[in-house]
């Protein structure tokens, strides 16, 4: 077939997909969820605002279409063609914390993790998604007790625990155009849900842009407590799910744990804090945005990782 346009003509997408890797992948479909190039490039054909423009349906995507995915990854993440990936979730390395004296409302920190033999959200069949839903359901029964807690589906769920999630901050919508592009919301809300502790410091969303998003989140500015416990629970789902089912976290040994985008390839987490910056505020994002690009750092929504910023 003739090589779509390419509206975000900036993309990594625009870059790397060429006439000649197009005849070449075009016409390949994976084994584990059907999926083809057309459809992990659709966000970069339908919209014009992509940077990356790319999302796998499986981890059979990352190697059927290597041609394309390993220079974007490579590119992205500044890695070179032989690089090796090292996680090191060993909280006893860290030492600082965050200044008690810093407006810092709340600290998250969340990785994403996929189960070996099913689809990523852009592709999993409907079986597979319910597979996910089903596997971890079970799984999150056994967690000890500062970890253990209820896992919401979102179908049929009850008015009164949906107003409560949404109050907490815990639900994820559907709407995203991007992850509907990408094929994320197909038989929404089916097999979908939230998995959170007592405490609400430690959650788990299934079945969202990536299987697993495993999250954990408290009050205040205690970075290193919140690791600790994320990398506590990112274990215990881990011993969990490989008890109930004998399968493991999709892990590759370039580019290490699997994700549907390949931008969280690797560690896959992501650390933030709910801070005061008024004086920024003021200035406006722009600025803020500038500053943080200096520091490394990147300003998100108060609503989250998708979200705008009020006030």
């Amino acid at each position: 077939s003739a090589i779509p346009e390419i509206k975000s003509t900036h993309s990594l997408v625009a870059k790397h997909v060429t006439k000649e890797k197009w005849d070449k992948l075009s016409g390949i479909v994976t084994k584990t969820s059907g999926f083809t190039l057309a459809k992990a490039i659709a966000c970069a054909v339908e919209f014009d605002n992509q940077h990356c423009g790319i999302y796998a349906g499986d981890f059979d995507s990352y190697r059927d279409f290597a041609d394309v995915f390993d220079p974007i990854i490579q590119e992205y993440h500044g890695i070179s063609a032989d690089a090796k990936h090292t996680s090191d979730m060993d909280f006893s390395k860290i030492t600082g914390n965050v200044n008690p004296d810093a407006p810092v409302h709340s600290t998250r920190i969340r990785v994403g993790r996929s189960i070996d033999g099913f689809g990523l959200s852009p592709g999993i069949t409907k079986e597979q998604r319910l597979g996910v839903e089903k596997l971890f359901s079970s799984a999150c029964k056994k967690f000890p007790a500062d970890l253990a807690g209820d896992y919401y589906p979102l179908t049929g769920m009850d008015e009164k625990v949906r107003q409560q999630l949404v109050d907490d901050h815990f639900l994820f919508m559907s709407g995203d155009p991007n992850l509907k592009v990408a094929g994320m919301e197909r038989d929404w809300p089916e097999g979908r849900g939230i998995f959170h502790n007592k405490e609400k410091t430690f959650l788990v969303w299934v079945n969202e842009e990536d299987q697993l998003r495993i999250i954990s989140m408290e009050k205040g500015g205690d970075v290193l407590g919140v690791f600790k416990r994320l990398a506590r629970g990112i274990q215990t789902v881990a011993d969990s799910v490989k008890d109930e089912s004998g399968k493991g976290f999709m892990l590759d040994e370039k580019y290490g744990y699997v994700h549907s985008c390949p931008t969280n390839l690797g560690t896959g987490m992501r650390a933030s804090v709910h801070i005061d910056l008024p004086g920024w505020t003021k200035d406006g994002v722009d600025k803020l945005k500038a500053r943080c690009e200096e520091l490394a750092l990147q300003p998100r929504g108060t609503r989250g990782e998708s979200g705008g910023q009020t006030g």
